[in-house]
């Protein structure tokens, strides 16, 4: 299938390793221009090497802290130059934060400002552009809905769901989509560290009905469909790329 997405170009944050290194990737593949967010310099230029390897063009490196104060107007502006404009917005930047009932208020900015608001203030800095073009596609990579404790990356997560619903129907008129992706157990670097294999193992012949634990690029697939123009109908969705784990019916 022809996704139509050659000569586009799109900004993937927290592309350094796992989701969001596989969608920037997938994107490449299908002939889009990437400018590729992270704090490790030296990942991303691995992954530029992968993509150029693969036939795609070298992506645009911008090296960013997503929690400093001004970060998204210098992450905007680094985009814009390298690539002229930003048609594809993948928010993939983020990370777990289990929190003790008793956390100081200090530890839940931190969580909310780095899984909300970030993601929040890069989306309605571009959105102008897009708006001038009439077509662009938001694409969230947000957490499940279903905690078994108390984590304030889910409260956020939670509130990204919510904020780009509401966002999805001011902006479709212009051609825009935006749509959020949950992922359930995929393997990652953060995953290797924390959950041995034998609980591994054991978490997915009890818990995941396709018994396995899924890889970055299960979802990738997901998020490059999502942001090409065959995907014009679907927006203000929650999409989950977990395997079955979830127990809701929607």
């Amino acid at each position: 299938m022809d996704l139509q997405l050659t000569g586009k170009t799109a900004l993937v944050t927290g592309a350094s390793m796992g989701i969001g290194r596989a969608i920037a990737r997938g994107l490449a593949a299908e002939g889009v221009r990437v400018a590729v967010l992270a704090r490790r310099a030296e990942l991303l230029e691995t992954l530029a090497a992968e993509i150029v390897a693969a036939g795609g063009v070298r992506p645009a490196l911008i090296v960013q802290d997503i929690m400093a104060e001004d970060a998204a107007a210098r992450v905007r502006d680094a985009a814009l130059a390298a690539l002229g404009k930003v048609e594809i917005l993948v928010n993939n930047a983020g990370g777990s934060r289990p929190l003790p009932v008793d956390a100081p208020e200090e530890r839940w900015t931190e969580a909310l400002t780095l899984n909300f608001t970030r993601q929040r203030q890069l989306t309605h800095a571009l959105l102008p552009q897009m708006i001038a073009g009439n077509w662009g596609r938001i694409i969230n990579v947000t957490g499940k809905s279903e905690p078994e404790g108390l984590n304030a990356a889910f409260a956020a997560k939670a509130a990204i769901h919510a904020w780009a619903k509401g966002l999805s129907r001011e902006v479709g008129k212009h051609g825009i989509t935006v749509n959020s992706i949950p992922p359930g157990r995929i393997m990652s670097e953060q995953i290797r560290r924390n959950y041995p294999e034998d609980y591994r193992k054991h978490f997915a012949e009890t818990e995941i009905p396709v018994r396995y634990w899924g890889e970055p690029e299960d979802l990738a697939v997901m998020a490059v469909f999502l942001a090409s123009p065959l995907a014009r109908y679907v927006t203000g969705t929650v999409i989950p790329v977990d395997g079955g784990l979830r127990r809701y019916q929607f």
